[in-house]
């Protein structure tokens, strides 16, 4: 048991790391910090299983900052822990171009930051993710392998942005009862009071939403103890309202706006020094004070050595399986059996809708990679993600493969995202291209990060027809393509769609949208290759070495160039078909690759059912585009098709244009 007089200190260490810190960088948010100072020290002293010497152990707790503009927190937690990637001098560092300490806590910058965050809400979500593949593993694998929990420090921000309804939601309806979120209850924003623009009963909003809600003072130790003790022993989660005041200590801008995203100024530090007895001078931690944290650093040693024990006893089938999706290593059975389907599909030819393709694609993937856990954010019928293998998860089950988030794309992006930084799962869901609009962020998100996540997109263009123009994505490739380190891919036929999840899985280090067709596509590939075209982003469908005209085109419109590409060669014209599965991964090509594909022929048109933007980077700025200039209709799908001009003859028509 630490003492009052031991744990003010400790505190008192992290405020004045961050508001030595911010003042020096002259930038960032001390506030936030310096309030929740009491509530982090008993977390890390006393409850919160980590282990600075194994940053990565598969059991440990998590914690996230979804107030990420408090990042000196975690910073100065990671170095006052112990974490050997954390010094003081990466202190004095904060949010200095090239530093592990940013502006907010980014994934992969320095151990112990289990996610990046900052936008608010996201880390909440994404909490909401790891939650969840904790509880599905433990079912998987036993509690002897996966029993932990998640804590989240929030603060209004987060809870005022909408993706935390999403998020709080679906963590009630799973009971997932291992999360448990400190709101930073300190009634201050950037404006000023929280009343300005809200007055929610946040306990009557968790509660109704299946949680428990504890309301504490968040500067008493005790209490902040005992509420974690309560939480630990629920079958729900839930919110401890922690009162705080932001940027305590500090006699004059304690408890005020002015606190939470400035610099304290020389005078103010000068004060709370003073008033908090502090008497060592920036960056200096007093050695007694030190040596208590990191003896907290090494509290859960042997917790971490007693999990290894256990792996090592484990059967060796599940030990294998565990430590190789831990490793983030896919099955070596995988490439086999995605081989013998493309030799099965060039037999059969099937006419099918890509999203069709796509559920055909992940029959064969979920049947041999036993990580993947599916979901649709409530379209499961329209994106075709459930197969044989995925039972539903429900509230008091967790042994299937398949969640039903729900209407929550943007919960459902991030809580993806919280799965796959856990570990030990690949999260895939549905949803249509369209509403990608509201997984936007979260996809973002994870393409900084670099994790693996893979986003079904269906009912792609305006091919989904009688839905009309609120629900056909006329921009929306062009949107997700400007996102970097995400990979778009656009599949032609069912070939092509096995190839591009061969691709996304095999992927680790960033995330894939695989938009897809509700209307029947004709094969474009019609015999086996064993190598994965898409692979290289695009490729030669149909060649002609004395090409006039070169014809480039994605997903449902690559039929619509092989159309283009008979009739130009009855027309005497030699022609030739590239399929652009894949922007980004051509684009990453060497310079050989590109110009060969790109190629020399006089001509060159793209034919996409969405906008030019993005095009021009192929076809040139003076070639011709096919596609679309202005929103969609509602109609049947190939009179929309022949409305807006994208045809074979719009193509040939074009072609003897260019060429006359």
């Amino acid at each position: 048991m630490i003492s009052p007089e031991k744990h003010q200190r400790m505190a008192n260490a992290i405020r004045f790391l961050a508001m030595d810190a911010v003042e020096k960088a002259n930038s960032g948010h001390p506030g936030m910090p310096m309030g929740c100072a009491d509530v982090a020290t008993v977390l890390f002293t006393r409850y919160l299983s980590f282990d600075p010497k194994n940053p990565l152990w598969p059991d440990r707790d998590r914690f996230v900052l979804s107030a990420g503009h408090g990042s000196m927190l975690i910073y100065s937690l990671l170095y006052l822990t112990g974490y050997e990637d954390m010094t003081i001098e990466d202190i004095k560092s904060f949010r200095q171009l090239g530093a592990k300490t940013a502006g907010h806590p980014e994934y992969g910058h320095a151990s112990g930051i289990e996610t990046t965050t900052g936008p608010l809400g996201q880390g909440i979500a994404t909490a909401v993710g790891m939650a969840l593949a904790e509880k599905k593993l433990a079912d998987e694998f036993g509690s002897e392998l996966q029993d932990h929990y998640t804590y989240v420090l929030a603060g209004d921000g987060c809870l005022m942005e909408g993706i935390s309804q999403e998020a709080i939601t679906l963590a009630g309806h799973l009971k997932l009862n291992k999360l448990i979120v400190f709101w930073d209850d300190n009634g201050i924003s950037i404006d000023g009071a929280i009343s300005l623009a809200d007055s929610t009963d946040q306990h009557a909003r968790f509660r109704s939403a299946g949680w428990n809600t504890i309301a504490i003072d968040g500067h008493d130790p005790e209490a902040i103890a005992a509420a974690i003790e309560t939480a630990k022993a629920s079958d729900k989660p839930t919110m401890i309202a922690a009162k705080t005041v932001i940027g305590f200590g500090a006699p004059n801008k304690a408890g005020t706006h002015k606190v939470h995203g400035s610099p304290l100024g020389a005078d103010e530090i000068a004060a709370t020094r003073k008033a908090l007895g502090w008497e060592d001078e920036a960056f200096s931690i007093p050695a007694d004070v030190l040596d208590a944290w990191r003896l907290a650093g090494l509290r859960s040693t042997k917790t971490r050595k007693d999990w290894e024990a256990r792996l090592a006893a484990a059967e060796a089938e599940k030990r294998a399986e565990f430590s190789r999706r831990f490793a983030g290593e896919l099955p070596g059975t995988l490439a086999g059996a995605i081989d013998a389907y493309k030799k099965k599909l060039a037999e059969t030819k099937p006419t099918v809708a890509t999203r069709k393709a796509s559920e055909d694609a992940l029959e064969v993937i979920n049947g041999v990679v036993t990580e993947t856990l599916g979901g649709s954010a409530d379209l499961t019928g329209s994106n075709n993600t459930k197969t044989s293998q995925t039972k539903s998860i429900t509230p008091t089950d967790f042994s299937g493969r398949y969640i039903h988030y729900g209407i929550r794309e943007h919960g459902m992006a991030a809580a993806m995202n919280g799965i796959a930084l856990h570990g030990g799962l690949i999260p895939y869901s549905g949803g249509f291209l369209i509403f990608s609009d509201y997984c936007r962020p979260s996809i973002r998100l994870a393409a900084l990060m670099g994790i693996r996540v893979i986003h079904v997109l269906t009912h792609d263009s305006i091919g989904l027809g009688e839905d009309g123009p609120t629900h056909q994505p006329v921009e929306h490739m062009a949107a997700l393509r400007a996102i970097p380190n995400l990979m778009m891919f656009r599949p032609a036929d069912a070939t092509e769609t096995v190839e591009c999840w061969q691709v996304a899985l095999e992927t680790k280090d960033r995330p894939s949208g695989i938009a897809l067709t509700r209307q029947n596509l004709i094969p474009a590939r019609t015999e086996y290759e064993e190598r994965n075209l898409c692979a290289q982003g695009a490729y030669e469908l149909i060649s002609a070495s004395d090409a006039k005209v070169s014809i480039f085109a994605s997903g449902s419109e690559v039929e619509i160039a092989m159309q283009a590409q008979q009739q130009l060669e009855a027309k005497g014209i030699p022609a030739r078909v590239v399929s652009v599965p894949c922007f980004e991964l051509f684009f990453e090509q060497d310079a050989d690759y590109q110009e060969a594909i790109i190629g020399h022929a006089p001509v060159n048109i793209a034919v996409e059912a969405g906008i030019r933007q993005g095009w021009d980077a192929i076809i040139g700025s003076t070639g011709t585009f096919i596609g679309m200039k202005s929103f969609g209709a509602s109609g049947p799908a190939k009179e929309l098709y022949k409305h807006f001009g994208i045809t074979a003859d719009a193509v040939v028509a074009a072609a003897e244009a260019k060429l006359a």
